[in-house]
């Protein structure tokens, strides 16, 4: 699932391609799951002709700031994202041959701008989402999002506090997008690996010291993975992300550490039982 760098990047992208420019030509896929029941007609009469201010991010969800309302939200779900011609999509793990052609398969939406760029977003496992809303952090889904970890990671001290108050295990917690916008499951396990804490500990028993050195871990892998615009083969040969996947019982890290594969509020967790405590 594309976490806030992966999102992020596609952030960059729509910027990129669409800021300060006019929607001339809006194509959609009809869907009724992505579009939650909304008439592509409605879409296509919202979108064209609008210009694009400004491309925001919170946590998993991107809109663009149209110069009148409504304005265009979307959450890429498990498998979506952004394209633009001529490019390829972002591999996060391992998988398939990339889809070269255009559109893509699996287009759900294609906007065409007035100095002819065009970007698509495409959702091949339809748990994607695109929603037309007049002030979208102000609405749900975005308004429910807790603090992005890019954008206002809150202090220290007020960390610690949001953590006081949480009787659920740390790595559910860092999954509920309600506390932290962004978080994804390997975004979670590297964080919670570089702290050095067990994702089954309750977050409210966790030390003023392990706090902080939660909040440090969250705040360097978030910047890593978004300075390097989120291509995994530019992540420090030290992370855990390198190591996690597949469930391998005889994976290791790069100090050859033994990671473990366990189940921890419904997801599948990647740690290691010898530095996490």
């Amino acid at each position: 699932m594309p976490e806030l760098p992966e999102v992020e990047r596609a952030r960059a992208i729509a910027e990129t391609v669409a800021a300060g420019r006019k929607i001339v030509k809006v194509s959609c896929r009809p869907d009724e799951i992505v579009y939650e029941g909304t008439r592509l007609q409605t879409v296509r009469k919202a979108l064209r002709g609008g210009k694009v201010l400004r491309v925001h991010r919170r946590g998993k969800h991107i809109w663009f700031e149209l110069d009148r309302r409504p304005c265009p939200c979307f959450h890429f779900g498990m498998t979506g994202g952004f394209r633009t011609p001529g490019d390829l999509p972002l591999k996060l793990a391992s998988g398939g041959r990339p889809d070269t052609t255009w559109p893509p398969r699996f287009t759900k939406i294609h906007l065409v701008f007035d100095d002819a760029g065009e970007l698509v977003m495409t959702n091949k496992r339809r748990l994607g989402r695109i929603r037309l809303r007049q002030d979208p952090p102000r609405e749900p889904p975005i308004s429910e999002l807790g603090f992005d970890p890019l954008l206002d990671l809150p202090s220290p001290p007020a960390f610690r506090r949001l953590l006081a108050g949480r009787s659920a295990v740390i790595k559910a917690l860092l999954l509920d997008q309600s506390f932290a916008a962004g978080v994804g499951n390997w975004i979670a396990d590297e964080v919670l690996y570089q702290a050095r804490i067990d994702p089954r500990r309750r977050a409210s028993s966790l030390s003023g010291h392990e706090a902080r050195r939660l909040r440090k871990a969250l705040e360097s892998v978030v910047e890593t993975a978004v300075r390097v615009n989120a291509d995994k083969r530019r992540f420090p040969k030290r992370w855990l992300f390198h190591h996690r996947w597949g469930k391998n019982a005889e994976a290791v890290t790069a100090k050859g550490e033994r990671i473990r594969h366990i189940t921890v509020g419904g997801r599948t967790t990647a740690w290691v039982p010898t530095v996490q405590r």
